[in-house]
């Protein structure tokens, strides 16, 4: 399947050393596309003061040299990456899918049984809801590579912690809104933790330093808490 047309874009200056792209259509599908696909575009294209891409969900953050280049001049370049988006495309990157082992609930999940109240669900209601989904990594969000998503099929949003907490660990499994996260390292947090898991997502001997990107997909699956051990020290991998 070839990609969708590139959409709509506004640029904006930010600061003196970043041009902000921004996708506008009303297709949340397609503004996401395009902003990977550009930052894609621009990472192999290497246009010459230009030393960076993050896309987000809706948006990439282009980095430059301002004694090399422009915010103008940058800005044509995108111009131009995005005719050739629609034109002739890049080559599709294969998403690579992750089995995330999690232990819901518990000191493992502390915020389990409030999510589910908040829900109007049974915790094992939230569990399976958790659990049935895949996911599209969506973007590399703070601290240290988080993988932010799309939530799960919740009735409701999830409110975030009145008090967030000083300290979550790694491995936390989250949510709130209508996102789901893990977090790669340590952290204070204000998402609801319902679950961990014991495989490491952060690894800062290894470049990248997460074993993941924007496109890939994961799913999680439940196990009992005496099975954490097991997974224990072991690190997170693609299973193709």
């Amino acid at each position: 399947m070839s990609p969708m047309t590139a959409a709509t874009v506004e640029l904006h200056e930010s600061g003196d050393a970043a041009l902000r792209v921004v996708a506008v259509s009303d297709d949340s599908e397609r503004n996401w596309s395009t902003v990977h696909r550009l930052a894609q575009w621009l990472e192999f294209a290497g246009a010459e003061g230009v030393h960076g891409a993050v896309p987000t969900y809706d948006s990439v953050l282009v980095e430059f040299d301002p004694c090399a280049t422009s915010a103008r001049q940058v800005g044509a370049y995108v111009r131009m990456g995005l005719r050739q988006l629609d034109s002739d495309g890049i080559p599709a990157r294969i998403p690579r899918e992750f089995d995330v082992p999690v232990v819901y609930g518990g000191p493992y999940g502390p915020d389990l049984e409030s999510v589910a109240a908040q829900q109007q669900l049974s915790p094992e209601g939230i569990i399976a809801l958790h659990s049935a989904k895949t996911y599209v990594i969506r973007c590399l969000g703070a601290p240290a590579g988080s993988p932010m998503m799309d939530g799960p099929d919740f009735p409701f949003p999830v409110p975030r912690l009145k008090d967030p907490r000083l300290s979550v660990p790694a491995g936390a499994v989250a949510v709130a809104g209508r996102q789901a996260v893990i977090a790669p390292a340590t952290a204070p947090g204000g998402w609801c933790v319902i679950g961990q898991t014991p495989l490491g997502l952060l690894n800062i001997a290894t470049e990248p330093l997460v074993p993941y990107l924007p496109g890939d997909v994961l799913r999680f699956r439940p196990i009992p808490a005496e099975e954490f051990s097991v997974y224990a020290g072991q690190e997170l991998r693609a299973v193709q």
